[in-house]
Parts: structure tokens; sequence; C-alpha cells
């Protein structure tokens, strides 16, 4: 292990100006290329940390995975920010298809974790951190959600290390030493990430999150959905925090199954859940680098000929997913019109559904 992390370099670090969609003022959603920050541009700073193909060898399992991960940082940081961690998918672990082993024998690892970053500068400009993390190496070789969550919290083991000013990325990211609350972290899960991050916050598990992390909220986005051994949903099972799902009415790949999360809140759950259905939405389109023309790029969409564009189902999944960390890591009530539906998603039809929690 201390070989590997030794070896973790910085891979680079580097600014950009970002104008992208955001909520306005009045909860509506501003129009894309408009900032509705105090600012006219927030500047992004994207630095990356990674420890090594073989970092991290998960207790339970055995699985040996990567610790890498991109960040999304305002260029001046103050005070302490809330940090969202998201988490991709099931896809190619490397960057030649034929690979077969990992680390790759064939090709490098796939970007799957860069496929998110316009979601995170937009989160940016609201002054939050995002960490997108990467699993090819789960996505090759388990078939554990377990791993996934467990992979999640090694990295806010790490992140814990560093609000402390310890660890090994308080060389990596000095910028965010003691910079970051860890009593307010949402995590994003895609896919089977989404089923990843339920599990990493479910009841059953929650125990395992890194003594000073606190999860408060969870966005399941296109997640997968299903019980094993069925009709046993504990390992998912979340009622002390606020969850979130989107879907998507053309999703080729998993349909709409993960509304049935908040099936499982109704009636248990202290905390409310919300969802938005995207009518012609597809699957991979949330992540760009599975969307066409990104090499090894598939359109899954059960409509093709109806479906939303690229940045048509990007900026409507930013919008809600903003609104719904801003509200509860943020105590931002601005887009609560947005969650409930009482002001839709403009340009694009979907459907919202609130579960509320049970009180005494």
């Amino acid at each position: 292990m201390s070989r590997v992390l030794a070896a973790g370099l910085l891979v680079g670090a580097y600014l950009t100006e970002v104008s992208t969609p955001a909520l306005a003022s009045n909860g509506t959603v501003a129009a894309p290329g408009s900032i509705t920050t105090d600012n006219d541009r927030v500047r992004v700073v994207t630095e990356t940390y990674d420890l090594g193909d073989e970092a991290f060898t998960i207790p339970t399992s055995g699985t040996v995975s990567e610790i890498r991960a991109v960040v999304h940082r305002p260029s001046t940081v103050r005070g302490r920010l809330p940090v969202v961690i998201v988490s991709h998918g099931s896809w190619y672990g490397c960057t030649d298809p034929e690979a077969q082993k990992w680390p790759c024998e064939n090709g490098t690892p796939y970007p799957s974790y860069r496929g998110y970053d316009y979601f995170a500068k937009a989160l940016v400009q609201r002054g939050f951190v995002v960490v997108s993390l990467s699993a090819d190496a789960i996505n090759m070789t388990s078939f554990d959600y377990g791993d996934r969550a467990r992979l999640i919290n090694e990295h806010l083991r790490l992140w814990r290390q560093l609000s402390d000013g310890k660890g090994v990325l308080a060389e990596r990211l000095p910028a965010l030493s003691m910079h970051v609350d860890m009593q307010r972290v949402g995590t994003v899960g895609h896919s089977r990430g989404g089923k990843g991050v339920m599990w990493q916050a479910s009841d059953k598990y929650r125990d395992e999150v890194p003594d000073g992390v606190r999860i408060g909220a969870v966005l399941a986005l296109a997640p997968v959905k299903f019980d094993d051994p069925e009709g046993d949903n504990s390992d998912t099972l979340v009622t002390d925090t606020p969850v979130a799902v989107v879907t998507s009415g053309c999703d080729g790949a998993v349909g709409e199954q993960g509304q049935e999360y908040l099936d499982d809140a109704k009636g248990h759950s202290t905390k409310p859940a919300y969802s938005v259905s995207l009518r012609d939405g597809n699957h991979n389109f949330f992540n760009t680098q599975w969307t066409p023309p990104a090499p090894l790029g598939e359109d899954d969409s059960t409509g093709p000929a109806r479906e939303l564009s690229p940045e048509s189902q990007q900026d409507a999944f930013t919008a809600y997913a903003t609104a719904f960390f801003e509200k509860h890591l943020n105590d931002n009530l601005e887009g609560e019109d947005l969650l409930t539906g009482r002001k839709p998603l403009p340009c694009v039809e979907s459907a919202t559904r609130v579960v509320e929690p049970v009180t005494d």
C-alpha cells in the first residue's frame, strides 16, 4: 500500500471560466449560458489525484481498486465548503474494449469519471466542491454493490483527513486543506453507482461511513433497482437521509425501475424523497464519456426519433440536482418549487413526485 501511495501524483490542475444552467433567484432554471451567482463568472479549478491502479484492497471482498478522482472547486476558497461525491456506473473499464484484466493489459483506464464535469462545474458556481471517482477496477472485476459503497467510503476517509489538513491529499490538494465541510456531504450515483450510493447511505450500512463524515443528501441518477434476495430492500433502504431519484422514460438500459426507491421510502423515511422522470431522456447521455461521439459511446434510447439532446438532458439533470443539494446541504429553498413540480423544468417534459416524511 505505501509503495502505491507514494507513487500517487497530482496529474494536473487548470482553470476554466464556465457559464452553465443554474437556478435563478425566483427558483426557475436560468437559460443556458446565464449565471445567477453574485459574480458574472466563477472560475473553476479542475484538479486530479491518482494514487495508482491498485491503491485500495477492499477488505470484505478482496477487490483491488484504483484510487483516482477529478476534483472541481472554486478558484478562491473561503471557509468550509460542502462536498458532493459522484460515482459512475458500469461501463468499459479500459479504453480497449477487448481488455480482460485489471490493471488494463491493453489500453488505459476508461475515463468514465470525467463524464460529469458539466454538472460539477455548475455546482462549483454555488460554492460546492465536487469529487468524481473512478471505479474502473470494480467494473472489470466485481459485481458486489458493496464494493462501490466501500470505495466511496475510502475516498471519504481521505477527505476527512484533508479536512484536518492531514493525509495523502493534503499535499495534492493544498487549497482545500481544512476548507471542506465533512458534515455537509452529498452523493450522486449513476446507473450501478446509483445503487452504490443508496447502499452506502442505507440504514444497514451507514455505520461504515467514516467517523466525522455526515451524508446529508443522496441522489440516484438512472439507477438500477433490484433486491437480492427479492423482496428484501434492506441493502438500499434509506430512512434518515433526503433522497432524490432522476429517471428517464426512454432509458434502454435500466428503464425507470429506480422510482421504486421512492416506494421503499414511503411510510418509513423521516426525510423527504423526490423524483423527476424526463419523458424522452435515455441512460447514457447523463455521462458525456458514454455519449456519441465519445469513443465507445452509445445511444441507448428506446425512442431515438424523439429523444432529448444530450445538452438538454444534462441541463435538466443539473438544474434538478442543484435544487436538491442546495436545499439539503445549504438550507437554500430557492429550488423548492422545482423539486416539488410546482415549477416544471423548462424545455423538457417531465413528471415529479414527492414522498413526504413520516411524522410522530
